[in-house]
């Protein structure tokens, strides 16, 4: 149980960090793919309301496809926020001893991005809206079924994992009150740790955490959310690498 607990006060941390940005990071993908036919689903959810939903398929020996969907809908007193983004990525992965999974993808997305601020009154005062851009390479490197959580007199396998991601970001058609202005660019690192429980066959409980860093200091498009996703993930591995 200590390997979980160790991530558990991360939520804590996003509640505390800023919303000021007009991005909110969706959770870097994670596929573990092996062997051809792999195929991988995941969706996930945190404390900010913000939803995922992730898909992988191993095409070959060594090629995968990845896509994310992220969803962030949030209504406070004082402003209201709506984000949604999608992402596709093409990786090269690979087996290595010890249960050891290697992937380094490359991608790009894109979506659109609004958020209504109001005062004490609820009286709109400043309405922000634009579309987001972004190019990406991520390298993911874990250890399947390292060591085992006993609860109940039952075994559950862990899977323990990081991911490295760097992001060149742009905010496009960018409007203040519906005038244009002008947009804004920044390049994210994001270093990622994940945990995986295996539940029951395919299906995992999955703790994925990190931070997110600008190189650019921007007022809109900044590094301001971290990342905390807690989800379920199910990958049907046709070889039984998950098994052995």
């Amino acid at each position: 149980m200590k390997h979980l607990l160790r991530f558990a006060y991360l939520p804590f941390l996003t509640g505390l960090t800023s919303c000021a940005s007009l991005y909110f990071p969706p959770p870097p993908h994670a596929p573990l793919l092996t062997h051809q036919g792999e195929a991988y689903g995941s969706i996930s959810t945190n404390l900010q309301n913000n939803f995922a939903l992730q898909g992988a398929y191993a095409v070959t020996e060594h090629l995968g496809v990845a896509g994310t969907f992220s969803s962030l809908n949030r209504d406070r007193t004082r402003k209201t926020e709506n984000i949604g983004f999608g992402e596709l990525s093409v990786g090269y992965f690979t087996r290595l001893p010890d249960k050891r999974v290697l992937e380094v993808y490359v991608g790009a997305g894109g979506g659109s991005t609004q958020r209504v601020e109001r005062d004490a009154e609820k009286v709109t005062t400043r309405t922000l809206d634009g579309s987001l851009s972004k190019v990406f390479a991520q390298v993911n490197y874990a250890r399947k079924k390292s060591d085992n959580l006993r609860l109940f007199k039952h075994d559950f396998p862990l899977t323990y994992g990081a991911a490295l991601r760097m992001s060149y970001m742009q905010l496009n058609n960018f409007r203040i009150d519906g005038l244009a202005a002008p947009g804004e660019n920044n390049v994210f690192f994001e270093p990622i740790t994940f945990t995986r429980t295996q539940i029951a066959g395919p299906v995992q409980l999955q703790i994925m955490s990190g931070q997110i860093f600008g190189f650019r200091n921007n007022k809109f498009l900044k590094a301001a959310n971290s990342v905390f996703q807690i989800g379920i993930v199910v990958n049907l591995d046709p070889k039984g690498f998950m098994g052995e």
